[in-house]
């Protein structure tokens, strides 16, 4: 009888990667990782349009023209958008997957189940499922403009302030906010112990930053549907 060694050992392929649940689960926690610092950047950009319309849509033509004269117009941009377009759906797939897979596995529900586990498994999956429904309609208000009445190609500022002086604009982008703000919440801390960063010593740090990281993101991006709403931005 030949005993396999260590050094017999293959590392698997990356079908066999992403068939197995850890594969999936670090496939989410690196596209989830990629979209925060992508939403780091936008929010950040967002915040310009408190600086009135000039710096505002300067801002958003710079992110046409950056990389050049490298990148031809808009190139740049359109890496960016493959990229997140890329993370999303990866994200989106592993977590139906995996939570597909944890169905199948529990057919019967547990009558003793932990509280605290079970709200946060609820939040993720909701949470997920509004935030998809929101970028669909977010990419149709203000980059196609397709819902968008009185859309104004090429004028940013006037699309984000005609969109925020309708209620149902600002109520879908505030739930949609704090949607957010609960799943980095969650996630952020889940991400870090999926790739093996969490420890018992960093646990603390981890849940800090990732609770630091959500509330500034949603104070972020909710700050503008308010300056528009109070007259700040007008």
């Amino acid at each position: 009888m030949v005993t396999a060694t260590w050094t017999d050992r293959r590392p698997p392929s990356l079908r066999a990667a992403w068939d197995s649940s850890v594969g999936k689960k670090a496939v989410m926690a690196v596209s989830g990782l990629l979209m925060v610092l992508y939403l780091l950047a936008h929010a950040f950009g967002n915040l310009k349009v408190f600086f009135g319309p000039g710096q505002f849509d300067s801002y958003a033509h710079w992110l046409r023209t950056m990389g050049e004269p490298v990148m031809h117009y808009s190139w740049t941009l359109w890496v960016i958008r493959v990229v997140m377009v890329v993370a999303v759906v990866a994200h989106v797939v592993s977590a139906y997957q995996l939570s597909r897979r944890d169905l199948r596995a529990r057919p019967v529900r547990y009558e003793h189940r932990k509280a605290g586990s079970s709200h946060a498994t609820r939040t993720m999956r909701w949470g997920g499922v509004i935030l998809l429904l929101f970028l669909i309609w977010h990419i149709l208000d203000l980059t196609t403009g397709t819902v968008h009445s009185g859309f104004q190609p090429g004028h940013p500022y006037a699309n984000v302030v005609s969109t925020f002086n309708n209620w149902y604009g600002d109520v879908i982008y505030i739930v949609a906010v704090c949607a957010l703000g609960l799943h980095i919440q969650h996630g952020f801390w889940s991400a870090a112990q999926t790739l093996g960063v969490g420890s018992v010593k960093r646990d603390r740090l981890i849940r800090t930053t990732g609770n630091v990281v959500a509330v500034l993101l949603t104070l972020a991006f909710v700050a503008v549907p308010v300056g528009v709403m109070s007259g700040v931005v007008k």
